[in-house]
């Protein structure tokens, strides 16, 4: 993404300096700079605006930059060589994408392709520019590496879920989690997962039929609701019974 493909692409926004400049306070890797490096960063940033269902970038494109999670959700996949999807992760206000671009000797193309699954703004910084600043300025450097390695944490975890648990654990354990995501406002009822069932099942990384039969059990023991294309944790404290009995 050079800058004349900045200028002419059609979901370049402007935000306001001062809403952009607290929103990036907010990011984990920003918050602790100084008002001085904050505003160099918030400087180079850009903004795009998508529509639910609009990808972002594909894993077949040249790695130019890392995003940033302004609104809205962004889901990251990865297809085989018969085209079929998983989800690898979602992404939430706050969260950042494709920064394992960073820091590469050789041209190199994105690790996932990332689309939204809601409507929302996406933030852009050059991958250049950014590796320029990291030098520059080491408790940036410092705040990257603690995102990174809480990354492959997580990341660690999931795969040891899919590895050695059973679907129904697994299928309780990753709705936890993406309850957990999508809860920002700790709210107690009706939190909504914006992903359908066969979506869902590509994170779990089962079978849409053995997660819909989890599902129906779920639904029995109203723990959950599906309601237009969205997965609904009904009561959280009653669902954290599930896996937690001695909460």
């Amino acid at each position: 993404m050079d800058g004349n493909e900045c200028v002419n692409d059609p979901h370049l926004v402007v935000l306001r300096t001062t809403k952009t400049e607290d929103f990036l306070r907010k990011i984990g890797i920003f918050q602790d700079l100084s008002p001085s490096s904050l505003k160099l960063v918030e400087k180079r940033v850009q903004t795009f605006s998508f529509k639910k269902g609009e990808r972002i970038m594909s894993e077949d494109d040249v790695a130019r930059g890392v995003y940033f999670v302004y609104s809205g959700t962004v889901k990251l996949t990865k297809q085989d060589e018969n085209g079929n999807e998983i989800i690898v992760c979602i992404k939430q206000k706050g969260d950042m994408f494709a920064e394992a671009c960073l820091f590469t000797q050789r041209t190199q193309c994105y690790p996932a392709t990332a689309s939204m699954l809601e409507d929302g703004k996406i933030l852009f910084l050059d991958k250049n520019e950014l590796e320029r600043d990291l030098y520059d300025y080491p408790e940036l450097s410092i705040q990257m590496i603690r995102y990174m390695s809480d990354s492959l944490r997580e990341m660690t975890a999931q795969l040891r879920d899919v590895a050695l648990l059973d679907v129904y654990a697994k299928t309780v354990k990753t709705l936890e989690r993406l309850g957990k995501k999508f809860n920002t406002g700790q709210n107690r009822w009706d939190i909504e997962i914006p992903l359908t069932v066969q979506e869902f099942a590509t994170v779990v990384g089962t079978s849409r039929e053995s997660v819909s039969r989890v599902f129906s059990k779920l639904k029995k023991q109203e723990m959950i609701d599906m309601k237009s294309r969205k997965i609904v944790i009904l009561d959280w404290c009653r669902f954290c019974t599930l896996l937690h009995p001695d909460l």
